[in-house]
């Protein structure tokens, strides 16, 4: 399938702009991380259109709620991504803002500590942490999706495992894009790719990994959740472009929640690069996969059998039916 001619343009750009082969030492990787990943300022107002943000900082949490206009009862719990040294809540908003609209489920976008400034595993617990705060709010009752990208994808993993093994309320469902899993960057992707990726080099791989981790194990499955235990998860969607170097962290999670009789779709996206879905609006691409992202929540947003959501169950069927004949 040709990539349209939005994407094509980008494309190109991306890789003049964003892509060599090695990022230098630390503070270089940060700082040109911290200049080129995420949307700009400008864009990231013009995605904000139609919804309402509301900024968060209570308890130790950080982030930012996406309101949209008359919310349907559901949260999407977003992380972002970022190599785990750049981005927020705020970059990401043409990401979170379009799923508010195309749901209409309130979108609650965590900020996490990130490295150098604060290495593995502050990231990992400063979104356990606000999911926990989620779930214990005054009168919260409504149904939870996690969602999230790149190094946000792997967190987002992570939480799931931690949701687990903690005991936690379990979300309806999840959405990984082009999740990093695997931070020691062993995928055959990883080098069958090289040079068909738009972002990234090989190397870039150990560069990031190692300015997170900061002298932990990259096969720690905290920080790689794909050497976790990925049994008795909720369904997940995976998205990813099969130009990735990443691609293989997405085709293993797939296979090892198959084999341990979970619930996975893996749907691999022709000739899209790294973090495609930041085109919403764009790229046709990114709203076609943002649409499947909204698709796949607003089908799990049911509440469970003998549940009633904050706006009753009968309204939240009806307008979830709604919703899936919008957008059909």
């Amino acid at each position: 399938m040709k990539p349209s001619w939005q994407l094509g343009i980008l494309d190109l750009i991306v890789r003049r702009l964003v892509r060599r082969e090695s990022w230098g030492d630390e503070r270089s990787l940060v700082k040109r991380a911290r200049r080129l990943f995420g949307s700009p300022p400008l864009w990231a107002s013009v995605a904000s259109i139609g919804v309402r943000v509301e900024s968060v900082n209570n308890e130790g949490v950080c982030g930012e709620w996406i309101i949209p206009k008359n919310p349907s009862p559901g949260v999407i719990f977003y992380i972002h991504g970022g190599g785990y040294v750049a981005c927020s809540p705020r970059t990401h908003r043409p990401v979170t803002a379009t799923l508010a609209r195309m749901t209409r489920c309130r979108v609650f976008s965590v900020a996490y500590r990130r490295a150098p400034e604060s290495r593995f595993p502050a990231a990992l617990d400063d979104v356990t942490s606000a999911y926990r705060w989620l779930l214990t709010a005054p009168g919260y009752s409504e149904p939870v999706a996690i969602g999230g990208d790149s190094a946000g994808g792997g967190l987002a993993l992570a939480l799931l495992v931690a949701i687990r093994d903690g005991g936690l309320t379990a979300p309806r469902c999840a959405v990984l894009a082009s999740p990093w899993t695997d931070l020691s960057g062993s995928g055959e992707s990883v080098t069958g790719n090289a040079g068909r990726c738009a972002m990234f080099a090989p190397a870039n791989i150990q560069e990031f990994a190692g300015t997170y981790l900061g002298g932990a194990v990259a096969t720690d499955p905290r920080a790689s959740p794909l050497f976790a235990d990925l049994s008795r998860l909720p369904p997940m969607l995976i998205q990813v472009g099969d130009t990735e170097l990443l691609l293989d962290d997405s085709k293993r999670i797939n296979e090892k929640v198959l084999a341990s009789a979970g619930k996975s779709t893996l749907e691999e996206w022709p000739r899209v690069f790294h973090g495609w879905q930041m085109l919403a609006g764009i790229a046709p691409e990114a709203d076609a996969a943002l649409r499947r992202f909204a698709e796949f929540v607003a089908g799990h947003m049911q509440p469970a059998a003998g549940e009633t959501s904050v706006a009753g169950a009968s309204e939240s069927n009806s307008r979830n039916m709604q919703f899936a004949q919008e957008i059909s």
